[in-house]
């Protein structure tokens, strides 16, 4: 039984239940008031995947003041993963989510009546990376064939894309090594640290935390080997992005002077300012954290989703058996904010 039956079997009641009530209830934010062109006072609910210094450009954005400067109050709000935060924009409980774009996917062919369509693409690399427990300064991806490694939820970006990336390397993910996907998101490392599996696939900073603990060594990025794939992206539901057209700008505006600003800075200017947004962690395990991101050409300069980036999406959909169908670009995919954002940074 594959993740996107389950994914269905969450989401079904509720798009019957959101159908009924379309026309009784309004979503969180209300229409923006509009001074200048831009969006005055606005709130905006914004639901996140996870917490993590991947999304650098996103808290930049927050910290340097680019989103009060377009008129927008942004409450962020942590999912803990992808199929919650769908769930959260589904419902009315989030204006716009924040996680991999296959989430679209899943919505769309299992039949939501407000198609949920991204706006702006952040990252375009993975953002894990894979963890050993002794130093392996030779590692091939051959050394995990016969080993159990700790891996993702079946039917999320960072399972697929690291089963890509065992395909890429002649591996067969089903046959030639143990995966296990018992373990809730954000518990892998605790896992391992406690002495499950050979390696585990880590984000930050559980990465670089378990470096420090000296209970595993980072031996391979899953974003480098992968080469560039749509890994996040912001998205909406169709009716919110046609009823806050100015909104949407705005929002996608300051994104895009927050990627300026990651793209323009160093690695510990960029700490610096996301730092509040991780107050459990000092500034040199933040500094390295972003180092690592951004040598690896993590973010992009611009928020545009590329139709080649979708059609790379679907077929890694496809190659992990969780596409049913294929839906056009044109019906998930907008580019219209983030090319106007673009010509204007």
């Amino acid at each position: 039984m594959t993740s996107q039956f389950h994914f269905k079997k969450r989401l079904l009641p509720l798009l019957f239940i959101f159908s009924l009530s379309l026309l009784a209830v309004t979503g969180c934010a209300k229409p923006a008031d509009k001074e200048g062109g831009k969006a005055k006072g606005q709130k905006v609910v914004l639901n996140e995947v996870a917490h993590s210094i991947f999304y650098a450009p996103m808290y930049v954005a927050i910290e340097e003041g680019y989103f009060k400067e377009a008129g927008i109050e942004v409450e962020l709000v942590t999912g803990f993963g992808a199929d919650k935060t769908m769930t959260a924009v589904l419902s009315g409980e989030a204006d716009i989510g924040f996680m991999g774009p296959e989430t679209t996917v899943y919505a769309t062919n299992e039949g939501a009546a407000d198609v949920v369509k991204n706006f702006a693409q952040l990252t375009q690399r993975a953002g894990n990376f894979l963890v050993a427990r002794e130093p392996m300064e030779r590692f091939k991806w051959s050394s995990l064939k016969g080993k159990n490694v700790l891996g993702g939820r079946a039917g999320g970006m960072p399972e697929m894309v690291f089963e890509f990336v065992l395909k890429k390397n002649g591996i067969d993910p089903a046959n030639d090594l143990t995966i296990d996907q018992s373990i809730d998101f954000g518990s892998t490392a605790a896992a391992f640290s406690g002495g499950s599996g050979d390696f585990t696939v880590e984000f930050e900073p559980s990465a670089t935390a378990l470096e420090s603990e000296k209970a595993g060594y980072v031996v391979a990025s899953v974003g480098v080997d992968s080469g560039y794939v749509p890994y996040t992206a912001f998205s909406a539901k169709e009716s919110y992005i046609n009823d806050n057209p100015d909104l949407i700008q705005a929002f996608v505006d300051a994104l895009q002077k927050g990627m300026q600003f990651v793209t323009d800075h160093t690695s510990e200017e960029i700490a610096a300012s996301i730092a509040p947004q991780f107050s459990d962690t000092d500034a040199k395990t933040i500094t390295t954290i972003v180092n690592r991101y951004k040598e690896q050409d993590t973010w992009k300069n611009d928020l545009i989703f590329t139709e080649d980036a979708f059609t790379l999406l679907l077929d890694i959909l496809d190659e992990s058996g969780q596409l049913t169908d294929r839906p056009e670009y044109g019906t998930l995919i907008t580019t219209e904010f983030a090319e106007k954002a673009a010509k204007n940074k």
